[in-house]
């Protein structure tokens, strides 16, 4: 044989994994054009905190003030809010 010879001959079970793999890395890259030139580049992974994504981290963890302070109206629970209030209204101390 000579040095352009057949390629190794692959299982049933072998080419299924080897294809699996190849889809796993084409998913961690995607083509965009810069300059002109078609180039590969990493996807980013959203951020992450503790595993969760950031706005439902800050849905959890936020007090109202904060969320307030850094104009995050939309993240805030009305219905605690008003519940907050009800009872600053019955104790007035």
């Amino acid at each position: 044989m000579g040095q352009h010879g057949k390629g190794k001959k692959y299982s049933a079970a072998q080419k299924r994994a080897r294809k699996k793999a190849k889809a796993e890395r084409q998913k961690k890259y995607k083509w965009v054009f810069m300059h002109g030139k078609k180039v590969r580049i990493k996807i980013q992974r959203p951020p992450t905190i503790e595993g969760m994504d950031v706005d439902e981290f800050i849905r959890r963890n936020a007090d109202p003030i904060w969320l307030h302070q850094n104009e995050l109206w939309h993240l805030m629970d009305i219905n605690n809010e008003e519940e907050l209030e009800l009872d600053a209204i019955d104790d007035p101390y």
